[in-house]
């Protein structure tokens, strides 16, 4: 108990280190989001340099509530700024094409919060810009930082994407933590709860199956039908099918139960025959693997892995069971030392967030060192070509393109 107390009191309180001489200096689009600021105390290559948001008092405040040291009239003066390395984007979703485009076009490296843009025609040119192909060019990621935990990379090594038959995610937001008036459920800023809380869930699909959704079978929502709400879901529940004939389902709601509950994604596997040597020509074992991350979107604050995998030993001949057993197992991984695997020599601290775990990698691309984990334009590209499936299925139609060129 004691550590886990020490190790979430330190998730809230990263250590400061020392910077370096060439730590990259970034700029923040906006007055609202922490996702950049606890990781960069504990990263000696980061500095928070700057910030700028509509509302010039409510960026000084910002400042001074983070020590940063530059208050920005606007955001255009962020990317004028020579001294500025990197932007961070974390505005609402109508604005991401957009800022990211300004940003790499005058030269900068962008870390772009997730969904990165409101449907797949506006990734289709942000993430084909020519300046992203030339030699020493920017850097752009997709912040989604789930997929740089160890507990996520440690599940996707547990499983063969080729034996997956169906895959369940779930997440969710208390009706206590959002109201009608959130930038969520404003349809002109992109809002909506497959926008918000359920593009976790479908990326959790796409990696799990390791391919891209053929269709989207079903999306059933709850959505609101008046004024700026209108066309903003607040629920939905999304099935898929996938090019091995597995399913994957997505439920998210924005007006979920009092307690809140984990998210968490559940795969259930083909049944596999198992060489067993000491068994009877006649018979044959079958195993049956179902595999749980609970907890797949905050994985610092608590996480699990749990394995449950039942066997039967059968008659070949008539498929009759003659014994049954399931064995149960369970994993945690706070660090990519726990996790194992390929990327065991990973750093990390075991109160780093998924942030720093992204930050760190984010940092490395920059620098041109060696990225162990990435989210590649294409992957962007096909990630929201999921969230328009599911958008044109349920009626409610794509999320509006931006006017910027």
């Amino acid at each position: 108990m004691a550590g886990m107390i020490s190790r979430l009191w330190q998730v809230f309180n990263p250590p400061k280190v020392e910077k370096r001489g060439d730590a990259l200096k970034f700029g923040i689009l906006g007055a609202a989001s922490v996702g950049l600021i606890g990781p960069a105390k504990s990263h000696s290559e980061v500095i928070v340099q700057a910030v700028a948001a509509r509302d010039r008092k409510k960026a000084e405040a910002y400042a001074k509530s983070h020590g940063i040291p530059d208050v920005k009239d606007t955001y255009r003066d962020i990317l004028d700024d020579p001294e500025i390395d990197c932007v961070f984007i974390p505005l609402v979703n109508s604005l991401h094409y957009e800022w990211a485009a300004r940003s790499i076009r005058a030269g900068k490296h962008v870390l772009l919060e997730k969904p990165s843009v409101s449907n797949a025609a506006e990734a289709e040119m942000l993430f084909n810009m020519p300046e992203l192909s030339e030699p020493n060019g920017p850097v752009i990621l997709e912040a989604f930082h789930t997929r740089f935990y160890p507990s996520w990379v440690l599940f996707r090594s547990l499983i063969n994407p080729a034996d997956v038959a169906h895959v369940s995610t779930f997440s969710v937001i208390p009706w206590w933590g959002t109201n009608k008036n959130d930038i969520h459920f404003n349809y002109s800023l992109s809002g909506g709860s497959i926008m918000a809380m359920g593009t976790y869930n479908l990326a959790a699909l796409r990696l799990l199956f390791d391919a891209e959704p053929e269709e989207c079978l079903s999306c059933d929502v709850n959505a609101y039908t008046d004024g700026v709400h209108n066309k903003c879901d607040y629920e939905f529940k999304a099935k898929f099918r996938f090019p091995n004939g597995g399913t994957g389902d997505a439920h998210t709601t924005m007006q979920g139960p009092t307690v809140w509950k984990p998210s968490f994604a559940t795969v259930t596997c083909k049944d596999t025959i198992v060489p067993d040597d000491t068994l009877p020509a006649s018979q044959e074992k079958v195993l049956s693997r179902e595999l749980t991350l609970h907890g797949f979107i905050h994985g610092a604050f608590w996480h699990r892995i749990d394995v449950k995998e039942s066997f039967e030993i059968r008659s070949e001949d008539t498929g009759k069971p003659i014994k049954k057993w399931v064995e149960n197992k369970s994993y945690k991984a706070y660090t990519f030392k726990e996790a194992g695997g390929e990327f065991a020599d990973l750093p990390g601290e075991v109160y780093w967030m998924s942030f720093r775990h992204q930050l760190e990698q984010f940092v490395n691309r920059v620098k041109g060192r060696k990225t162990q984990n990435w989210v590649t334009p294409a992957d962007s590209i096909a990630q929201m070509k999921m969230i328009d499936m599911a958008y044109e299925k349920s009626g409610l139609g794509l999320r509006p393109t931006s006017t910027y060129k």
